[in-house]
């Protein structure tokens, strides 16, 4: 193998078979393109559709806690709520302890899109799961490995 300061092609197929990283970021591109074109019917995108279920909740959820549930830093957790709020699915409110900071509701519309986009998700989620042979496993190793740093033994 080459030295680390001059990588040659060896450490290319290397890389592109043994990497975790590039092997998790391509499933997850597969995995977010397939249910982009099956929600498409219901107006989101498989992003918006993580974000509104993670507003859907008894009580309105902080940005700080929606944007540790996604694993985004709030500004980027800030953007995405950009055109939900647009199109009236999410708002923001004053939190009642505390008239600094803000909370996320989602509104009788972004219910309205989940009621229609949660059989699309459980039709194309099941479907998914038959192509694994253990899922449950598959998502017990990814909880491992998105676990925060300072969480880890």
């Amino acid at each position: 193998m080459n030295a680390p300061d001059k990588p040659g092609h060896q450490t290319t197929l290397l890389v592109r078979d043994t990497c975790l990283c590039l092997h998790a970021q391509r499933a997850a591109r597969a995995l977010a393109r397939r249910f982009d074109v099956e929600l498409k019917p219901a107006g989101i995108t498989s992003g918006q559709f993580s974000l509104l279920m993670s507003l859907n909740r008894p009580a309105p959820p902080s940005i700080g806690s929606v944007a540790s549930l996604l694993a985004m830093d709030r500004t980027t957790l800030t953007a995405n709520l950009k055109p939900l709020e647009r199109r009236g699915l999410v708002e923001m409110v004053a939190d009642p302890l505390d008239r600094r900071a803000r909370l996320l509701r989602l509104t009788a519309a972004g219910r309205a899109v989940l009621v229609e986009a949660v059989p699309i998700w459980m039709r194309v989620h099941a479907a998914i799961e038959t192509t694994l042979p253990d899922p449950d496993r598959l998502r017990s190793d990814l909880a491992l490995l998105s676990k925060p740093d300072d969480q880890e033994a």
